[in-house]
């Protein structure tokens, strides 16, 4: 394994190295806020060297590659590709759509490392920060400038879901993608409910930080009815509404609520997690995660899996979203037909999680909704990205 020492102005070989040095002496610390204080990212080249990075606020320095701890993101790229990177952000995303870069581990990090050594400047850039709230920390990314919009993810995954959205959309829109609490790097409180209330609670307290008085909100799964609970309790903050397979109350029969109802779910505190069991375990469920999004989706949700206070909000939320009354004078379907703001709702035509069946029942509550149906599974945006960005763009302009 190569040292860092190896690299930067050493070699003549005409490898990555001194792009990675190039890298590192111009890593803006504004632009990359890390959680912890300080994060180490561990670039490599397959042919050549590899060195690794530690980030602090006061901004980078190269280090020897340490065997141990593992390094908190690991971006692997051949030589032209760093070249590229070292030119421009946008060619580094499309050459992580076409599998010439990889990022594993943390992509609050690893990402953040590339939009903080990246050419561009100025208020539109792309940007990783902490920002406090009413509602505790909310860890965004953010990017572009002009009108709002507001996205929040789905159930395990984290703000980098929607790095290709925001990528999307960035030109026309400042961008603002957000961990919510309990997920990524946002605050994780051990006991709140994580239910709508709770996350639209938590949206509205960060619009209110960024001064912002009134968005469109794209919300994917579980996120997605949050942002429906947004739309539905204060309706003149949200100017239009895209529902990415929107996790909604079911209408078949739940076996287990009555039992569920009483399993605490801060009992996840007390769970055994290795590492190990449970990476096996997400083999086995999700074989297709071993490149790309899938991959790095998988690390996401590691990311906070693996900490109690995570596993609690992620049991939380689930219990929630499968608890959630469906009918009755507070059910859901009674309530969304009240819904007024315009609103965009995109299924995945192969969604094993939220069928795009429900699209019906979304019609019959509310006939003047757009919907569509795209050729995905759960995550469309990932999937489709250039299908489901076209009909977003539009629909936000």
């Amino acid at each position: 394994m190569a040292m860092a020492r190896e690299t930067a102005g050493e070699r003549s070989d005409g490898g990555a190295a001194p792009v990675f040095e190039e890298l590192v002496n111009r890593l803006d610390p504004s632009v990359l806020e890390v959680p912890a204080g300080s994060a180490v990212v561990r670039l490599v080249e397959p042919e050549g060297p590899d060195c690794c990075v530690r980030i602090d606020s006061s901004g980078a320095t190269l280090t020897p590659t340490p065997r141990r701890p593992h390094p908190d993101a690991v971006l692997t790229a051949g030589t032209e590709t760093w070249r590229s990177l070292a030119s421009d952000i946008a060619g580094g995303m499309d050459a992580y759509r076409r599998g010439k870069l990889e990022v594993r581990g943390n992509l609050h990090v690893g990402v953040g490392f590339l939009a903080a050594t990246a050419r561009s400047s100025g208020a539109g850039r792309l940007r990783f920060r902490q920002v406090p709230t009413a509602a505790g920390t909310v860890s965004v990314l953010e990017a572009g400038r002009g009108s709002a919009v507001l996205m929040a993810h789905g159930l395990g995954a984290t703000k980098a879901s929607f790095l290709p959205t925001v990528a999307a959309l960035a030109r026309e829109h400042r961008c603002i993608a957000m961990d919510l609490p309990g997920f990524g790097d946002s605050d994780k409180p051990l006991f709140a409910p994580y239910d709508a209330d709770f996350f639209a609670d938590s949206m509205s307290a960060l619009l209110d930080a960024l001064e912002i008085r009134r968005a469109d909100v794209v919300g994917h799964s579980m996120g997605g009815r949050a942002a429906l609970q947004l739309a539905l309790r204060t309706p003149k903050r949200v100017r239009r509404l895209v529902l990415l397979t929107p996790s909604l109350a079911w209408r078949r029969n739940r076996r287990w609520s009555s039992l569920l109802r009483f399993v605490p779910p801060e009992l996840g505190v007390l769970q055994l997690a290795p590492r190990q069991v449970v990476e096996r375990v997400l083999d086995q469920l999700l074989p297709e995660a071993a490149s790309g999004w899938a991959a790095a989706g998988k690390d996401e949700f590691l990311r906070s899996y693996l900490t109690p206070a995570g596993r609690a909000a992620f049991y939380a939320a689930a219990r929630q979203i499968y608890l959630e009354r469906p009918d009755g004078d507070d059910g859901f379907w009674t309530r969304l037909g009240t819904l007024r703001t315009p609103s965009l709702w995109i299924w995945g035509r192969h969604d094993r999680l939220v069928p795009a069946g429900f699209r019906r029942h979304v019609a019959a509550a509310l006939p003047a909704a757009r919907q569509l149906t795209v050729d995905s599974g759960h995550v469309a945006q990932l999937e489709r990205p250039r299908e489901v960005h076209a009909a977003v763009a539009s629909f936000l302009t």
